[in-house]
């Protein structure tokens, strides 16, 4: 038998099983589709989709992408790691990506790329715009204070995740 980690890794490798209990009980529910898009797919929406997969990964089916894509910014791997979250194996993705499917909810996290593609971003659904900046934003003078910038913005998707999925009826009171 699988413990919760194990089952989780599990499902996310090879999908649920057909014919699951919860199917056969009449409980098996279409997980909300999410994409959470920044310009590379390298901070502020690696993040998110780690938090989102880390505290509601039964209720939603999370992505991540960007309009162009870089590797994951290293800084912020390090920090995550050291501060207890594993994001090593998370890989940037741009639009053209294999795993693109269409989506319920796409979740911008930066507003300039909000505001250039918006319009004409290839995967349609509901649009909701959650500004985080960016990294020219994060302000630090050496090391030290770069890693406390990571930090406070980690801490600040980690919450804003916790807080606006635990009900996911209220997404759509975010749509814009």
């Amino acid at each position: 038998m699988f413990n919760h980690d194990e089952r989780f890794a599990y499902d996310k490798m090879f999908g649920k099983k057909k014919g699951s209990a919860d199917e056969k009980n009449g409980t098996a529910s279409k997980k909300i589709s999410i994409l959470f898009v920044d310009e590379t797919n390298d901070l502020q929406s690696q993040i998110a989709e780690y938090f989102l997969n880390e505290f509601y990964h039964n209720v939603y089916d999370i992505r991540s992408a960007g309009p162009k894509y870089d590797c994951v910014d290293c800084e912020l791997v390090a920090v995550m790691y050291q501060n207890g979250y594993d994001i090593r194996r998370a890989t940037s993705k741009d639009f053209n990506a294999n795993n693109m499917i269409p989506y319920d909810y796409v979740i911008f996290l930066q507003k300039a790329t909000y505001d250039r593609i918006h319009e004409i971003i290839p995967h349609k659904g509901k649009q909701i715009l959650k500004d985080f900046g960016s990294r020219a934003d994060l302000k630090a003078t050496d090391d030290a204070s770069l890693a406390a910038c990571y930090i406070e913005l980690v801490e600040r998707v980690r919450t804003w995740i916790k807080e606006t999925f635990s009900s996911p009826d209220d997404l759509e009171k975010l749509v814009i």
